[in-house]
């Protein structure tokens, strides 16, 4: 009987292949405009009840204020850790649509023009790059699986030991 020896899981074939896949995504020209531009995003979502100048309405202030750093959390992170960071791409769009509904949604009267106008064209940016970041990322993922197909018979007959019945 022989003794095999197994490799952690973080040496296996798939997953480095995996992690260099979403390394070599999160390198692209178009990721690092998504997350340049997310971070913007953020950062804008952020400041703009002192930009816009509603920061007379607290509720929508501190909404948007907490809505823009959670943004730039979710989003910002792409490019250092990409392979972790791109599934909460999704969390990134529901925070784009929150804010397109918080003038009406949150407490209080602050739902003006500056606030309705600002929150709206912030929030369909915020979702639109949030949803383009998760495409990408399933665009990555689904590659490495399609990837495989015609590779991983011929791979796993040679990587596994011989049998009785395969000598």
């Amino acid at each position: 009987m022989a003794s095999t020896h197994h490799a952690p899981i973080e040496e296996h074939p798939d997953l480095m292949e995996l992690r260099a896949r979403h390394d070599r995504a999160a390198t692209t020209p178009r990721a690092q405009m998504i997350e340049a531009l997310a971070l913007i995003t953020g950062l804008y979502l952020a400041a703009s009840p002192w930009i816009a100048g509603f920061n007379g309405a607290t509720t929508l202030a501190i909404t948007n204020l907490i809505a823009g750093i959670a943004y730039m959390l979710l989003l910002g992170g792409l490019g250092s850790s990409y392979e972790r960071t791109h599934s909460m791409a999704w969390a990134a769009a529901v925070i784009g649509i929150w804010t397109c509904v918080a003038p009406w949604v949150v407490a209080g009267d602050v739902a003006h023009t500056r606030s309705i106008t600002s929150n709206l064209i912030t929030g369909a940016i915020a979702t639109l790059l949030a949803i383009a970041a998760a495409v990408a990322a399933t665009s990555a993922a689904r590659g490495h699986t399609e990837g495989r197909r015609g590779i991983r018979d011929h791979d796993d007959r040679r990587a596994m030991p011989l049998g009785r019945d395969d000598r």
